[in-house]
């Protein structure tokens, strides 16, 4: 009965309107600074578009971005009903959704839409989009990337910008990505980082070494969103 429940429109659209209004909520009781927006500026430039790269656990305030760009914004997101719920949730934002994710080796005869999703985004790349991309998701291991982004950043020739936000009050969830849980009335942080391009004839061990680079770079904007929140953090319980 509980499965049945959560698998009604009404209960999916009750769940999207109370996330669409906590996120709408947090990121208007709280002040952002953004760091690493030219970044992206001069991605756009190239006439590509942009993957904008960033960790499963960070995906609750990304969708705000949006308030940020005058370029279009997409992200992918899962075929499965939560991603449905999310889609919907978050479209007051005016962020636009490409449904579909990687296959289930356990299920290789489960269509997840993977093909369809990828023409799509690269189809929004050669418009000079916003792709947003969780190379982590959406089953794990968290902050381990996989190697779809690079796919996706070889085929369109769109470079790859790490990003990641944080906030100075919130909690990390018990879940495989220790989802950040932003709280209303807190400083938040978008950092981007510098751009990384895939060439198109690399291969074997040099697609590797690219993917370690990404994971790399993600990794550091994500410590360095968490440490201008703890700063913050610390300079106001010092100030109390």
């Amino acid at each position: 009965m509980l499965k049945r429940l959560l698998r009604s429109p009404f209960v999916m659209r009750a769940a999207a309107s109370l996330i669409g209004a906590y996120i709408g909520f947090v990121y208007a009781t709280s002040r952002w600074t953004i760091e690493g927006q030219s970044h992206v500026e001069e991605a756009l430039k190239g006439g590509k578009g942009v993957i904008l790269a960033f960790w499963h656990g960070r995906l609750l305030m990304t969708a705000a971005v949006r308030r940020h760009t005058d370029s279009r914004v997409f992200m992918l997101i899962s075929a499965h009903r939560d991603g449905e719920i999310i889609a919907n949730g978050v479209s007051r934002f005016g962020v636009e959704f490409i449904r579909g994710s990687a296959a289930n080796p356990k299920k290789p005869g489960k269509n997840k839409s993977g093909a369809s999703a990828i023409a799509q985004m690269v189809t929004a790349l050669e418009q000079n989009a916003i792709v947003g991309f969780t190379p982590d998701g959406p089953r794990g291991p968290g902050e381990k990337l996989k190697p779809g982004v690079i796919r996706l950043a070889q085929m369109s020739g769109a470079p790859i910008i790490p990003a990641a936000y944080s906030v100075s009050r919130g909690m990390r969830l018990s879940t495989w990505d220790r989802f950040l849980l932003a709280a209303p009335f807190s400083k938040g942080y978008y950092v981007a980082g510098a751009p990384i391009t895939v060439p198109a004839e690399a291969s074997g061990d040099a697609l590797e070494q690219i993917r370690a680079d990404v994971e790399t770079a993600l990794i550091a904007v994500t410590r360095d969103a968490d440490a201008r929140a703890k700063s913050k953090r610390r300079r106001k319980t010092e100030e109390d």
